[in-house]
C-alpha cells in the first residue's frame, strides 16, 4: 500500500540535469519503468536524493502520459527515502505497461532496479 508522507523529494528541473544523468549515470530497465541514476554535481547544496520523471508521447494522449507519471511519482516517494541514495539524481522513465502495472509489481521493479544501479556503481 502507498506510504503518505509530508515530505516531498526534491525534483530534477531543468533538461541540462536530465540529460546530465543520462549521459553520465546508469540506466536500468525494468518491465514496468526504466531508472536512470548518477551522482550529484560536486556542490554539497543537495544532501537527498532528487528526482525527475519523463512519459513519452509512445505510452499515449496527455491524460495517459500524466497518469503514468502520477504512478511514477508515487513509486518514487515510496522507493526513494528508504533506499535511493543521498546526493544522487534520479530519472524514472514511463512505460506503456506502467499504466495498467500492478502497483505492488511497480514497487518491485523499482526495487530491484535501484540495487542494480547501486551495485554497478559500488
Amino acid at each position: 500500500m502507498r506510504c503518505i508522507k509530508t515530505n516531498r523529494l526534491a525534483r530534477l528541473l531543468k533538461r541540462s540535469e536530465y540529460l546530465r544523468v543520462k549521459q553520465r549515470g546508469t540506466s536500468v530497465a525494468k518491465p514496468g519503468l526504466v531508472i536512470q541514476a548518477a551522482p550529484s554535481t560536486n556542490d554539497n547544496r543537495f544532501r537527498y536524493p532528487r528526482v525527475g520523471f519523463t512519459v513519452s508521447k509512445r505510452v499515449g494522449n496527455a491524460v495517459k502520459r500524466n497518469r503514468a507519471r502520477r504512478r511514477l511519482k508515487s513509486i518514487a516517494s515510496d522507493v526513494l527515502p528508504k533506499e535511493g541514495f543521498q546526493a544522487w539524481d534520479y530519472v524514472f522513465i514511463g512505460r506503456l505497461v506502467t499504466l495498467d502495472r500492478q502497483y505492488e509489481l511497480l514497487l518491485e521493479d523499482a526495487r530491484t532496479a535501484l540495487r542494480k544501479i547501486h551495485q554497478k556503481t559500488i
